[in-house]
Formats: C-alpha cells, structure tokens, sequence
C-alpha cells in the first residue's frame, strides 16, 4: 500500500509538473507574438561553441519589423523553403512522407521542416536530429501556429535565421552582402539569399557556387508562379 501510494504521489507530481511546463510555454510563446525576441536558441548555441573554438566569432544580427523588409524576401523564403505555408497548420505531411520514403532509401537525407518548424527549432530549440527534439519542435509549432497569425511568424523568422557565420536575419544579411538596408533588396538578391538556406554554412551568399546559382534561378521561377510579392501581402489581410 505504501509503495502505490508513493507512485500515485510522484505520478500525480509528474503530471502537475507537465502541465505546468506546457502552461508556462504557452504563456512564453504568446508574448513572443507581441515582444520581438532579442536572441535565439541558435544564436546562444553558436556564441556557446565559439567559447572553445580557434575560430574568432562575431555576431551580427539587427531586428527590422516585417514592412521594412523587402516583400520579395518573404516571397522567396517561401518559394524556396515551404511553398504551402499561407495555408498548412505548421505541417506539411506530405512532404514528410516524401522525405520519410526518401530517407528510407537513401543515405543522403531529405528534410521536410516548414517556415514554422524552422522558426520553432531556431528560435527555442538545441540543434540535433532526436525524437525528444523533434517532439518539443512540434508543441512549439503547434503552440506559435495556434498564437501566432501567419504574417508574425515570417517576421520572426526573417529575423532569426542564419544565412552565415553569425549573420542571424535578413536585416544583417542584407547589409553584409549587399550594403544595403533588407527593405531595398531586388528579387534577385532576395533569392541569393533564399538560395543558401538549406545549409548557410556550406553554401555561400558572397561565393556562390553554381549549384547556388541554379537553386537561385528556381526560386526566382517559383515566385512568379506563387504570384510574386502577393503571397507576402496576403498574409497581411
């Protein structure tokens, strides 16, 4: 009687403590919607890492609200990264099977993270491939899809993701690329920009290479046949 009761304790303390941290983290992500966060996981991550690194670190990073950013660069992340984002829940399941069929296959692995799981990931998250991360990367998604209106998340999202060595949003990346502020990038910039995206360690912005290049070409492409700058607009209705 005496070790049940003990269980029924420690289960009861297990659950209050679940839901306390689910509770807490919907708190945290709705004020996210309305305070611009100063800083990433990833960001906290990569100056941790530089601490026993030869390699000297900088970081470089500048908040800008979403209508000083050029509307092409949205269009292009969209095109590039998650083309269905005005209009999924934060998943895209059927590229999830695609890239689970794929990988089932394949040693080179396929991702299939949408604009609102890369905004999860990068904004609250540790790097890694575990079930245990990418099951705190769905309740962020969740939680930031079911707080958040589609327009604040490609804001944070423009803001926080990594196009270089601590190069974090759009804003520094404009400026140390092309010397300009992000609300002036062309449509071909903001797709150089898009282009490096999938890995912005490998690929380079100010050294593209041609697999850049052709990836460059296809997102100029995809955002014609989105509509352009309009699915940008959209979200803002």
């Amino acid at each position: 009687m005496a070790r049940k009761g003990i269980l029924k304790r420690v289960t009861r303390a297990l659950a209050f403590g679940l839901l306390a941290a689910m509770a807490w983290s919907a708190l945290i992500v709705l004020l996210l919607r309305y305070i611009h966060p100063p800083f990433s996981a990833l960001m906290v991550q990569r100056r941790v890492a530089s601490w026993t690194s030869s390699t000297p670190y900088h970081s470089d990073h500048t908040w800008v609200p979403l209508e000083d950013i050029a509307p092409s660069m949205g269009a292009a992340v969209m095109a590039g990264e998650d083309q269905k984002f005005p209009d999924h829940s934060g998943f895209d399941w059927e590229s999830i099977q695609k890239a689970y069929e794929h990988n089932e296959k394949s040693r080179k692995k396929r991702g299939a993270s949408t604009i609102s799981q890369q905004t999860a990931k990068n904004l609250f998250l540790w790097e890694g491939r575990s079930y245990v991360r990418k099951g705190f990367e769905a309740w962020f998604t969740m939680l930031m899809e079911a707080e958040w209106p589609k327009r604040r998340i490609l804001e944070v999202y423009l803001n926080i993701v990594e196009f270089g060595d601590g190069i974090y949003g759009v804003e520094a990346a404009s400026q140390h690329f092309f010397h300009k502020p992000a609300k002036r990038l062309r449509p071909s910039e903001a797709a150089l920009l898009a282009a490096v995206l999938p890995n912005p360690h490998k690929y380079r912005v100010d050294a593209p290479s041609s697999f850049v290049r052709q990836r460059q070409a296809w997102i100029l492409e995809q955002m014609t046949q989105m509509g352009g700058v309009e699915v940008v607009k959209e979200l803002e209705k």
